[in-house]
């Protein structure tokens, strides 16, 4: 994989520099100092990976996201010293395109391998997106479903975008909607939290972590909250699985699909928003085989139309929307 690295000091460029050459085939093409620098770079030269800094001088990682997102588009995975600090940052880079975020690896702590790997598995993360390759739709034995509203879901899944996505997506629902939401967002972990929050904070719902063994309720939204996958049980209660392994990207959106496919017994919506990448198009088309509605977000809108493409492509959205329309028709299906 061609790799770049945008960041100021001096330091950190050498930690990514040692942590990349732990595997033969990552081909390091260039270095910016900052993100002006990287924009420029970036349009005589396309890397298949940035792995960019947020806060340097000139331009910041937020804007070097924005602007090589809008015009030279590329992976992109933020790596911070200081996470908690940036956390609004973070999520800013998400919604405009950035797909995941990493600590920088510590230099001179113990093994070096060992510091290198949450890097490592992002960038295997980030090559299983690019380059995921088509999943035979299997068929499932859905359990018998009672209808109304009083029994809705809406099954969300986003990637790179998504955090922005989701903010203006809430942002167009009530306090008092009719339906439960859970969220599958590409994010590590420890940044789920923080996410949780600031969704909460900035759209005016209850959002929080799933936790084990809870149900959906009307009004709550959940987001995934681990490094596992989140699926939809028989009794109706969420549950975190290591299973499937082969699933690279953890959370994956096609797990939690399929689960709510099998399982929900009453009205559910699935909406496959913008992100790089295949994961939720399968999952979706199942939902669709079940007779529920499905939503895909349309190009003009996504900050990368990879998963709503892949969705688009194998007819596994009933209806492709704009993301601002997409509110209005979840009130529209669960209205009083």
């Amino acid at each position: 994989m061609k790799i770049a690295i945008v960041n100021d000091m001096p330091l950190a460029i050498e930690v990514l520099r040692r942590a990349l050459a732990f595997e033969p085939s990552h081909e390091l093409v260039w270095v910016a100092m900052n993100g002006q620098e990287a924009v420029s770079k970036c349009a005589e030269l396309t890397p298949d990976l940035i792995l960019m800094d947020l806060i340097m001088p000139v331009m910041d990682g937020v804007e070097a996201t924005r602007r090589i997102m809008a015009e030279t588009p590329c992976a992109i995975v933020i790596v911070t010293v200081d996470r908690e600090q940036n956390v609004h940052r973070v999520f800013e880079a998400m919604g405009f395109g950035a797909l995941d975020v990493v600590d920088t690896p510590a230099l001179g702590a113990g093994n070096a391998k060992e510091a290198a790997a949450p890097l490592l598995r992002k960038i295997i993360n980030v090559g299983w997106l690019m380059g995921q390759s088509d999943k035979r739709v299997q068929p499932v034995s859905a359990q018998p479903r009672t209808q109304g509203p009083q029994r809705g879901l809406v099954a969300i899944g986003s990637s790179a975008g998504g955090p922005a996505a989701l903010e203006t997506l809430l942002k167009g629902l009530p306090s008092n909607f009719q339906a439960s939401i859970v969220l599958v967002q590409h994010v590590d972990q420890v940044f789920a939290a923080g996410m949780a929050e600031w969704l909460s904070s900035s759209c005016g719902l209850d959002v929080r972590l799933a936790q084990e063994g809870e149900s959906p309720q009307a009004g709550k939204v959940l987001l995934a909250g681990t490094n596992h996958h989140i699926r939809l049980m028989k009794d109706g209660t969420l549950a975190y699985t290591a299973e499937p392994v082969n699933e690279i990207y953890r959370p994956s959106i096609d797990v939690f699909f399929e689960s709510v496919a099998r399982y929900w017994k009453g009205d559910a919506v699935g909406v496959l928003l913008t992100g790089m990448g295949r994961d939720g198009a399968q999952g979706l088309k199942l939902m669709r085989q079940q007779g529920f509605l499905t939503i895909a977000q349309d190009q003009q809108s996504s900050s990368v139309y990879g998963m709503p493409k892949a969705a688009a492509a194998i007819d596994a959205a009933v209806e492709i929307r704009p993301l601002d329309k997409i509110a209005p028709r979840l009130l529209e299906i669960f209205a009083k």
